[in-house]
């Protein structure tokens, strides 16, 4: 009997039934969209984040302040501390690990330039200007035969060869000359260059010329092992570290020192910037990691805005599909109030009678968020390419969610209407008052 007043209401009144289907259909569509975005390019947007440049800055501890003059470091070779290259591989065995996206080690100190080439060279003795030891496309054994490359073209993809290229050995004497600084002293790729240092000279070959839009710009860069001083070998003073992470809400902003067990172990275990940086610390003990704030809270915000937006949008979604079926199920309460009238003189009981309407409103829903989650899908694909330039893989989980969401939509959307339908007196009904 309750399936076939059920299916006797569908065949009465099949406009209406369509309506309620299509706006639980579209609601679902949007939500399934908006769900499947939120899961999907929040990563990828994260990664492409990534471009900005490092986040994070690793020093020794116990190393000296800077004395800059210009973007120069003029402190003394043998000034400040130093941290062993061979402990970097470590970063890649961190809980967070597949988060590092790369890293780049660099000694910095002053040196003067004299362009051989030039006879007599445009400013007499040379000119001042930083020597930057560092790696553009190193290859680190990460343990377990696994090869990590590395380097600058990771954390500052940025910076750009106008002429030239980068160097192709690390043990050759080849150099790249920041653009500002060969404009000023009239260098050019090929040309030879004498560097005076504080331990004495050393020649490098110019194979390319570098615009990175910061400091760099009037500073040679070398590999990495050719600027070590003597008795630091194998060693550096700065490292970049470009780690994806998760914006920063209220907990991730906590001070983990404060933090109970269950606390610390939930923030260490979540890609927070804070807890990456604890976990670098860990790994690499005497160094203090510490956020590049302009970047990393930039990226927060940018990601919190666009989740926020997203779920205002499925929110926005869920509520007018609620508000269709409220009035599509109000107005068909009043049509059938005969109907409801003749069934409560004939005993139903509210519950049976609002159990009537209820079964049809679930056999919407579960209609509704199966077709809305299929178009749902397509909507996701169509969006993610055309907006976010990545495509969204399929997320079934989602169809849980789905016809969960949409049953619950009808639900509620329905309860108005049939605490109505249950107040309705038999008697005046039937007297067609």
């Amino acid at each position: 009997m309750f399936l076939r007043i059920v299916t006797e209401s569908f065949a009465r009144t099949p406009r209406r039934k369509l309506l309620t289907g299509a706006a639980l259909a579209m609601g679902m569509a949007v939500a399934t969209a908006t769900l499947t975005i939120a899961l999907n390019v929040g990563d990828h947007l994260a990664a492409e984040f990534r471009s900005l440049g490092a986040n994070l800055l690793v020093t020794p501890k116990g190393d000296t302040l800077p004395l800059e003059v210009g973007g120069v470091d003029y402190r003394p070779v043998n000034a400040g501390a130093y941290l062993p290259v061979d402990e970097l591989p470590k970063l890649k065995q961190i809980f967070w690990r597949n988060n590092i996206k790369g890293f780049t080690p660099s000694i910095d100190m002053p040196i003067v330039v004299v362009d051989l080439q030039a006879s007599p060279h445009p400013d007499g003795n040379g000119v001042r200007a930083t020597l930057i030891g560092t790696w553009v496309h190193h290859k680190v054994d990460v343990g377990n035969g696994e090869v990590f490359v590395t380097g600058v073209e990771s954390t500052n993809p940025w910076w750009q060869i106008k002429q030239g290229e980068w160097w192709s050995v690390e043990n050759g004497r080849d150099c790249v000359v920041g653009q500002d600084l060969a404009r000023r002293s009239n260098i050019r790729v090929g040309d030879n260059l004498q560097l005076r240092l504080d331990r004495g000279e050393s020649l490098c070959t110019v194979s390319g010329i570098v615009s990175t839009g910061g400091t760099e710009e009037n500073a040679i860069l070398m590999p990495l092992n050719r600027v070590q001083p003597p008795g630091e070998e194998g060693k550096f003073r700065s490292l970049m570290v470009s780690a994806v992470v998760k914006p920063d809400d209220d907990f991730g902003r906590r001070d983990p020192n404060k933090m109970n067990g269950e606390d610390f172990e939930r923030w260490y275990c979540s890609a927070y910037i804070g807890s990456i940086s604890r976990q670098i610390e860990d790994a690499l003990p005497g160094v203090e990691a510490r956020p590049i704030r302009q970047v990393a809270e930039g990226e927060g915000q940018i990601l919190g805005r666009i989740s926020i937006l997203l779920w205002v949008v499925t929110l926005a979604a869920l509520v007018g599909a609620g508000l269709a079926v409220g009035a599509t199920a109000a107005t068909s309460v009043l049509e059938r109030q005969k109907e409801v009238g003749l069934m409560k003189a004939l005993g139903a009981s509210n519950s049976l009678v609002g159990a009537f309407f209820l079964g049809e409103q679930v056999l919407l829903a579960l209609l509704g968020g199966g077709l809305g989650y299929a178009v749902g899908v397509l909507l996701a694909r169509w969006l993610s390419t055309s907006i976010f330039g990545v495509t969204a893989p399929d997320r079934v989980i989602l169809l849980p969610v789905t016809l969960a969401l949409a049953l619950l939509v009808a639900v509620i959307g329905s309860i108005l209407p049939l605490r109505r339908a249950a107040r309705f007196d038999p008697a005046p009904i039937l007297r067609g008052e």
